[in-house]
């Protein structure tokens, strides 16, 4: 740190570039109150998101930070013009399904056309070639091996779908913690959301909510721990509705979801900015690519 006490960037020459991303959905549309507001309601609820996307952006431009947007078709159909800007920021656009139903929930027909159609919304809303995916809730397990093949089939280069931890919405902690290709026949590459070790074992530290409620320094020594012990890049996201401390609040949501959602939004923009001023970033397709020389082979 500097004598004010903010974090000093190392040398830009000893700086791996890190995956920045952000889940691209509404506050309504959220794991934790899928049991609380019906698909049927979203139509009636006023959006957030543009304006949350607009702080997002100006953010990032502070440090020329370039990152990958993962969204929702949903959310592209009803915002295109919000899609172009994000687009012609210099962004990546990517998928992250249709409407944030977990891929454990298709079976592998009903996959491929929730993917097919919001690539299409995406690429038509933005006007870029969509190459990317991340499935919701980070949905892709041991449960979905063919979401894969249909990912491969449909031409996509890589996927960021895989928490190679437990956890009690998600998780594969069986799964490798960095790139790996899933299809020994594919060129398609997984690139799991961050993990750090601490005692032999994992732990979830690729932001969101663990971002959002552990103090900063855990995020700084996880993010460290990986670029300069494993040497590779950490992959981190969060949501626009993160930053929105002045959202709805639904008071008949269990305690546990709201506890979940709402705890320190009001301090999740600092710690942002203070998060991408200190680290290198870039896009999710470029890490990818990059990464993709040394993916592993996941074992069958």
């Amino acid at each position: 740190m500097d004598m004010s006490g903010h974090p000093q960037a190392a040398p830009a020459q000893a700086r791996i570039v890190n995956g920045l991303s952000v889940d691209v959905e509404d506050w309504f549309q959220v794991g934790a109150f899928e049991k609380v507001i019906a698909r049927e309601e979203w139509d009636s609820i006023k959006t957030r998101v543009e304006n949350n996307i607009d702080r997002i952006l100006d953010l990032f431009a502070e440090v020329d930070a370039k990152a990958t947007f993962f969204s929702l078709g949903w959310v592209a159909k009803r915002h295109p013009a919000m899609m172009r800007k994000i687009a012609d920021a210099g962004h990546e656009i990517a998928s992250h399904g249709y409407d944030h139903a977990r891929v454990f929930t298709f079976d592998r027909k009903q996959f491929g056309e929730d993917i097919a159609l919001a690539r299409k919304i995406l690429e038509d809303t933005s006007g870029k070639r969509v190459t990317g995916y991340r499935a919701p809730s980070f949905s892709i397990d041991k449960r979905t091996p063919w979401a894969f093949m249909e990912l491969a089939e449909q031409g996509y280069a890589y996927s960021s779908s895989v928490a190679p931890i437990a956890h009690d919405h998600y998780g594969w902690p069986e799964a490798p913690r960095f790139a790996f290709r899933p299809l020994p026949w594919s060129e398609l590459v997984e690139i799991p959301v961050t993990t750090a070790m601490f005692g032999g074992k994992r732990m979830a530290a690729g932001g969101g909510g663990f971002f959002r409620v552990l103090p900063y320094g855990f995020s700084r020594w996880a993010i460290r721990q990986v670029n300069n012990r494993d040497e590779r890049p950490a992959v981190f996201y969060f949501h626009p509705w993160e930053i929105d401390p002045e959202q709805p609040r639904l008071n008949h949501a269990p305690m546990r979801s709201r506890l979940r959602h709402y705890t320190n939004l009001d301090r999740m923009a600092d710690k942002l900015r203070a998060l991408v001023r200190e680290f290198a970033w870039g896009r999710m397709d470029v890490i990818a690519h990059r990464e993709a020389q040394r993916a592993t082979e996941l074992a069958p």
